[in-house]
């Protein structure tokens, strides 16, 4: 994987995917729904997920999905 996770925060597991019974896959960041994924898009990923041999490769698939969601605007809620 080599320069992909430089900072090596895939390594703390801050995503996790719930997969339902229709097949649709809900992908959270430290707790928080960040996306969800249905239909041939859900099937491709759950079949990367599947075939994934260590922990880290299933964040990195899940980072990939994801994408670019956090830009630094994110209000952080332990300020209230």
């Amino acid at each position: 994987m080599g320069n992909i996770d430089k900072r090596k925060r895939l390594e703390e597991e801050v995503f996790t995917y719930r997969i339902t019974k229709n097949n649709m896959v809900f992908i959270e960041y430290h707790g928080k729904q960040v996306t969800t994924l249905k239909g041939k898009e859900a099937e491709r990923i759950i079949k990367k997920i599947e075939q994934a041999s260590t922990d880290h490769e299933v964040q990195l698939i899940l980072a990939k999905v994801t994408g670019n969601f956090k830009r630094g605007n994110e209000k952080d809620s332990s300020k209230k």
